[in-house]
C-alpha cells in the first residue's frame, strides 16, 4: 500500500513582511507541547521567522533575538509559555541531542532549526515549515502537520 503524504500548505512570502506575518499567525496558535520545525537552505528564512514569531509573542518588536547556532539553544518567557529557540546546524544527528534539554522543550514549545539533525527525536504532531528561497526577498513556504490548524495559517 503506497504511503500518504501529510496534507501541505503552499503559500508564497513574496517580502519579509509577508514571512513575519506568517510568523505571527503561527504564534497566534501556539500551546504548550507545540513544537515548531524549520527546514531550508542557509538563507533561506528560517533565522528571520524566527526572529519575527520571538518579537510578536514577547510583544517587542525590538527585542534581540540573536541566532542560537553558537549556543545552540535560548528560551525565552513568552505568555503562551516558555519557548525554546534551537539552532542544530552546527550538530550531527545522534541520541546526544537529548542533551540539549529537548525533553523539556518538547514539554514547553520548541522552536527547532535545522531539524532534519532531530532524526528519531523528531515530534510527530509538530508543525513542519519548509523554506525555499525563489528570489532574494521572496520565499515560498510548503507547512505540513496541525491537521486541525493548517488551514488557518493560510489567511
Amino acid at each position: 500500500m503506497p504511503e500518504v503524504s501529510p496534507p501541505a500548505l503552499l503559500l508564497d512570502l513574496p517580502t519579509l513582511a509577508a514571512t513575519e506575518a506568517l510568523a505571527r499567525r503561527v504564534g497566534a496558535l501556539l500551546h504548550r507541547e507545540d513544537a515548531v520545525l524549520l527546514s531550508g537552505p542557509l538563507g533561506a528564512g528560517k533565522s528571520a521567522f524566527a526572529r519575527a514569531l520571538l518579537r510578536d509573542l514577547v510583544g517587542d518588536p525590538a527585542m534581540d533575538v540573536p541566532s542560537p547556532s553558537f549556543t545552540l539553544v535560548q528560551s525565552y518567557d513568552t505568555p503562551r509559555g516558555v519557548v525554546h529557540h534551537y539552532d542544530l546546524w552546527r550538530l550531527e544527528p545522534g541520541p546526544d541531542l537529548r542533551e540539549l534539554g529537548l525533553d523539556e522543550a518538547f514539554r514547553d514549545i520548541a522552536l527547532i532549526e535545522w531539524p532534519d539533525r532531530l532524526g528519531d527525536l523528531t515530534p510527530p504532531d509538530a508543525l513542519a515549515i519548509d523554506l525555499m528561497p525563489v528570489s532574494e526577498e521572496a520565499r515560498r513556504a510548503r507547512l505540513t502537520g496541525w491537521p486541525d490548524r493548517l488551514e488557518a495559517l493560510a489567511a
